[in-house]
């Protein structure tokens, strides 16, 4: 710039211009290069600002949508929080890509959601070099990853005392965590002098223990994100035409799936063949029932519960594969509040989930599942049976339940 100032220079001496004409000349044309060359700088360091800005737009996007996709929500339910939170963050006329697993880069096969925004800017000053836009781009990935497995999850988010252990409850659980949703300072309590074993208590809110607890991990973990619903898609089964009945005077008999209208009361020897059973009534298992089944599950219709009495032997397993794999028992998610009690000899077994989204379940028996095989995700939980459950149960059909789930932005 300052060669071009001294030709003009020279040169508007060279025509024999007067110093003031001289000035003058070298003003105006010397004008836009200083003002384009000033703008340039300016407009330079407000393209950096905005990119970082939009930079972090994308990484709270990325991690909004990642919180919703802790929760089981769906795509379009993640697409629409990571949108908001761009919206929130000043992305005005940008646009927004979500992609869920992302479509590049080293976590395509993990559990993650992508971010890419995209906005164009105007010029100011350098307007009078180029009138294109300034394309802007930023991309941000966030993980979520899952710290620990949970076979004991209280989905209710305000219950006091939502996963709770008493009486002379003596609980091992084996891989795997106790879980709860609830906000409340008691999410999770064991109080009496019930014993309890696992490898860790996790709460969205507090733990309240009134005797020390044996786990894997230093202390319970409180405040933290809750773990999604792990049946949330489930669907409920239809029921079916005609009604089938249980036969009361009978001491032996066996029994086909279906659509049961008026509830399944069960006493002497019942054997359920595999399938979905439909059960429009309350389940009740009586005193020295023996009840046995492969490959079963029991769908509780509307607010309808189960009970089994302490002196029956119920041997149940879930289907190993299919719709309702790895499903014991499944309460209708549009009940209302209820209660269903499961309760057995020290020969019984329950071998799949008791998923009652909608119900409290009353864990009091002292059996568990094969292996030690059972889960137990319902609305509050109340334990006071003695048993030891493990996770590690894919080969009979059950699916991880993650817990202690955490987000980092790590792209």
């Amino acid at each position: 710039m300052i060669n071009i100032l001294i030709r003009i220079r020279q040169l508007a001496r060279a025509t024999g211009r007067d110093a003031g004409g001289n000035v003058a000349i070298i003003f105006a044309l010397t004008l836009p290069i200083v003002v384009g060359g000033a703008g340039l700088g300016v407009e330079t360091s407000y393209w950096y600002y905005s990119s970082l800005k939009l930079q972090a737009t994308a990484d709270a996007a990325a991690y909004a949508g990642a919180l919703e996709k802790i929760q089981g929500s769906s795509t379009a339910t993640i697409t629409a929080a990571a949108t908001q939170s761009a919206t929130d963050n000043g992305l005005g006329n940008g646009t927004i890509t979500v992609h869920t697993p992302p479509t590049s880069g080293p976590n395509t096969a993990k559990k993650a959601v992508e971010v890419i925004l995209n906005q164009n800017l105007d010029r100011v000053f350098t307007s009078i070099f180029s009138e294109s836009k300034v394309p802007e781009r930023a991309r941000a990935v966030a993980l979520i990853t899952d710290a620990s497995k949970a076979c004991v999850l209280a989905l209710n988010p305000s219950a006091y005392q939502a996963a709770l252990f008493s009486g002379n409850t003596s609980v091992k659980l084996t891989g795997c965590s106790v879980m709860s949703h609830s906000m409340q300072s008691d999410a999770v309590k064991v109080q009496g002098s019930a014993g309890l074993q696992a490898d860790c208590l996790i709460a969205v809110g507090g733990v309240s223990l009134s005797n020390p607890v044996t786990t894997v991990c230093k202390s319970p973990i409180t405040q933290a994100l809750p773990a999604s619903d792990p049946f949330s898609s489930l669907p409920a089964p239809a029921a079916g035409n005609p009604c089938k009945t249980v036969n009361g005077s009978k001491t032996s008999q066996t029994l086909q799936p279906g659509t049961y209208c008026s509830g399944m009361d069960l006493k002497g020897n019942v054997t359920l063949q595999p399938g979905t059973y439909v059960v429009q009534g309350n389940l009740k298992v009586n005193a020295g029932a023996v009840i046995s089944g492969t490959g079963v599950t029991m769908f509780m219709s509307g607010s309808h519960t189960v009970s089994m009495n302490g002196n029956a032997t119920v041997t149940l397993s879930a289907p190993t594969s299919g719709t309702y794999s790895g499903v014991l028992f499944y309460g209708d998610r549009t009940g209302s509040s209820a209660s269903s009690t499961f309760n057995g000899t020290a020969s019984s077994l329950l071998t799949g989930a008791i998923y009652f989204p909608k119900q409290q379940v009353n864990y009091l028996g002292n059996f568990s599942g094969s292996g030690g095989c059972t889960q137990v995700v319902a609305d509050t939980i109340q334990w006071s049976g003695s048993t030891t459950i493990k996770q590690n149960c894919s080969s009979l059909g059950m699916k991880d339940i993650p817990s202690a789930q955490s987000v980092a932005v790590v792209e």
